[in-house]
């Protein structure tokens, strides 16, 4: 899985009707009649605009994460790695995501797909840690 990066653009703001009273996932519960507050994506996903990127998916080897290809991450550079992050790295040269498994003695980089094998990075490897994923943008009306 690669990851094609893009900067963001916080310059613009675009106020969205806002349902505060929450969408229920299990019994309906009778609409609300308007919705007065808005919410800005810019400002409830992007906490440190100069270091937060964009990354557009390629690849399925995050899919049983529920990351597949075409989605957006929302990656934040300023953020430091902690055991199990989802985080796009640098490995030879390319970026991917994956999950970061830290160990005493090496650093795992796991996909959520088995087609896939677990990537032990070494001393051989050039290995950056290039950001934390903070967020997946997805379209869930996806043709299939």
């Amino acid at each position: 899985m690669t990851i094609k990066i893009h900067s963001i653009d916080i310059s613009t703001s675009l106020p969205l009707p806002y349902a505060e009273d929450g969408i229920r996932a299990g019994f309906p519960n009778p609409a609300q009649d308007y919705m007065e507050l808005a919410i800005d994506l810019n400002k409830e996903l992007i906490r440190h605009p100069s270091s937060t990127f964009y990354g557009r998916v390629i690849g399925d080897s995050m899919k049983d994460e529920g990351i597949e290809e075409g989605d957006i991450l929302v990656i934040d550079k300023s953020l430091e790695l902690m055991n199990d992050d989802l985080a796009v790295v640098l490995v030879d040269g390319e970026f991917t995501v994956k999950r970061v498994q830290i160990e005493e003695d090496a650093v795992y980089l796991v996909p959520s797909n088995p087609d896939y094998p677990v990537i032990k990075v070494t001393e051989d490897n050039e290995f950056q840690v290039w950001g934390i994923v903070t967020y997946t943008i997805k379209n869930n009306r996806r043709r299939k």
